[in-house]
């Protein structure tokens, strides 16, 4: 994400991603306000103090508002700032830390071990929803790749996969574009 992000000037920036209504600059706020948010959770489990990802739905769509108002500069710098301070904070977690139970956004009660893929899938998935080029499906390692379809079949409750290639699967469960043919068409996740 970071280096999809290092060569966008304003304009860039404000091009449109793979998301309908998003600019990268939306989408580059989202990702950032998540990791403040994962952040959050990695307090969470630090302290045992409850501080959930975001105050209220609000709070969320202020953050991803924010970015179309930042300069290229500003959000890059707040985009690799906040994922720095969630790097650090997972860094610091004791083996007994990584067991407390935190709250995702959708009310879940997960262990702290499950921070890492939650940001993992943001990072990656709208890596490729920027649309510059610098990452897609295909770029992605093959066991991320597996896990998030099988987490995605089992969410969309598929029996059934179509055949074709790993990244070109993902891309069809995640509602993103792909070249299966004679594949149902699915609605954006994520």
């Amino acid at each position: 994400m970071l280096d999809a992000v290092a060569g966008l000037d304003e304009d860039g920036f404000s091009a449109p991603s793979l998301l309908p209504g998003w600019t990268r600059k939306h989408l580059a706020a989202h990702v950032a306000a998540n990791a403040d948010a994962l952040g959050n959770l990695v307090h969470w489990a630090a302290t045992g103090e409850r501080t959930p990802m975001y105050a209220s739905a609000e709070e969320r769509a202020a953050g991803i508002a924010r970015g179309p108002a930042l300069s290229a500069g500003e959000l890059r710098a707040w985009l690799t700032g906040s994922a720095e301070r969630l790097a650090q904070g997972l860094d610091r977690l004791t083996d007994g830390q990584w067991r407390h139970r935190v709250v995702t956004a959708q009310g879940r009660s997960v262990p702290a071990t499950e921070l890492p893929w939650m940001r993992a899938r943001e990072v990656c998935v709208h890596a490729v929803d920027l649309r510059t080029g610098a990452v897609t499906f295909a770029d992605l390692p093959e066991g991320f790749l597996a896990a998030l379809v099988e987490e995605i079949r089992a969410k969309r409750q598929l029996t059934a996969l179509p055949d074709g290639p790993l990244p070109e699967v993902a891309a069809w469960l995640a509602g993103r574009p792909h070249t299966l043919a004679d594949a149902l068409e699915l609605g954006p996740w994520l």
